[in-house]
């Protein structure tokens, strides 16, 4: 290993933090700066796949997310009113024995977050970031200090950063999402994502996502597809008329919606695509995760992205040899593959959620069908799981 250096993480989220734990081990002197009084999750239940967990192993982590998780085996949708299955995709097709799991967001955050704390990071609160300076390392607050001294500043702040100029497409669907007790002998298959569409402009998902503590109740990430420009109507009107809505499209919903009894109990996400052409915007400022790529969520893929990004970032540092050059093998690793991914997301996003007929008429008449003839299920499952472009076996990551 090179020299240890004075490193700055900028947002403690999945990604940063799992890139202060690596570092840290590493012996380099790690600051973590958030604009939160007391960091916490933002987003909902995620699944992790074999990409993500092969990190989470590496940090010695896997044990205690598996333990957590609840496992999940395959992504299942039916269209309505007709119940035609046009979403089978399992993870077995790929490699036997395959899963992936649904985790709680806080669960995941608070493990990374107590184990960067017990790996020596410093965590700074309440620091919000105006602008860093990519040659000299210099970082400059909302507040108008300056923390100086950095051999590299590592932008994880996530599609919103305000480190990054590259543009922001935002989507015309988001989802309203609620964490919900899973209901124990209720209708929902506890292996699988399943989701209910009625075309492409409604759609409902009902996920496992585990436990926040060991012994606790597992607990389901509940969805709802909803226009980004339909959400502050969506508020003021009663929330018995959406819910008749979603018990149309999924009437065994019911006992969910039971349970939601006010606006507050279901947070909106928007989604945006951004690309950066290059993650590295200076000598000492690189990008990672959704600072660097962000896309629809598809499936919580954006955590698992950002965890191979602090991999990938953690595995050039450890090379001997000057922080732009490392930085640019850092690109090199995971360039192809987040291309892959950003173009699949910009395909299939219609499919699931958008305004058009045509699209959602070909899915289910067409594609649906063709996806159960060879090779379509072992493609669907490395598309879904993220293991096109083999990412795991260029950064020494075994599944």
């Amino acid at each position: 290993m090179g020299r240890a250096r004075s490193i700055a993480i900028c947002g403690a989220g999945i990604g940063g933090l799992a890139a202060a734990i690596g570092l840290a081990r590493q012996g380099h002197r790690i600051t973590l700066l958030d604009q939160f009084d007391t960091p916490a999750p933002v987003g909902s239940g995620l699944m992790l796949q074999a990409t993500g967990l092969a990190v989470l192993e590496q940090l010695g982590l896997g044990g205690e997310v598996r333990q957590l998780g609840s496992p999940l085996t395959r992504l299942w949708g039916l269209t309505t009113p007709s119940n035609r299955p046009v979403l089978d995709v399992r993870f077995e097709h790929l490699r036997p024995g395959l899963i992936g799991l649904g985790v709680q967001r806080a669960m995941l955050f608070n493990l990374l977050h107590r184990t960067a704390l017990e790996d020596g990071v410093e965590i700074l609160t309440s620091r919000r970031i105006e602008s860093v300076d990519p040659s000299s390392g210099d970082i400059m607050l909302e507040t108008g200090e300056f923390l100086a001294g950095f051999d590299l500043v590592i932008d994880a702040l996530g599609v919103r950063s305000p480190l990054t100029r590259a543009p922001k497409q935002e989507l015309a669907y988001g989802a309203l999402w609620a964490t919900l007790p899973w209901p124990a002998g209720g209708p929902f298959k506890p292996d699988a994502l399943e989701q209910r569409y009625k075309a492409a402009r409604q759609m409902a998902g009902v996920m496992a996502s585990g436990r926040l503590e060991p012994h606790g109740p597992v607990s389901l990430t509940y969805f709802w597809s909803i226009r980004r420009d339909a959400e502050a109507a969506w508020r003021d009107a009663p929330l018995d008329r959406w819910k008749a809505d979603a018990r149309a499209l999924w009437p065994e919903t019911e006992s969910l919606l039971d349970q939601i009894t006010h606006h507050d109990q279901l947070t909106f996400a928007r989604y945006r695509h951004r690309t950066h052409r290059q993650p590295v915007s200076g000598p000492k400022l690189v990008h990672i995760g959704d600072a660097w790529h962000a896309a629809s969520p598809q499936l919580g893929q954006g955590a698992n992205m950002a965890l191979l990004d602090a991999h990938a970032l953690c595995l050039t540092l450890e090379e001997a040899g000057d922080i732009p050059n490392t930085l640019a093998r850092y690109a090199a690793l995971r360039r192809n593959h987040i291309r892959l991914y950003q173009a699949m997301s910009w395909l299939f996003t219609p499919v699931y959620q958008g305004d058009g007929r045509v699209v959602p008429f070909l899915r289910d008449y067409l594609a649906a069908p063709l996806s159960h003839v060879p090779p379509a299920p072992k493609a669907l499952a490395a598309m879904v799981t993220g293991a096109f472009g083999a990412p795991l076996k260029r950064l020494g990551l075994r599944p």
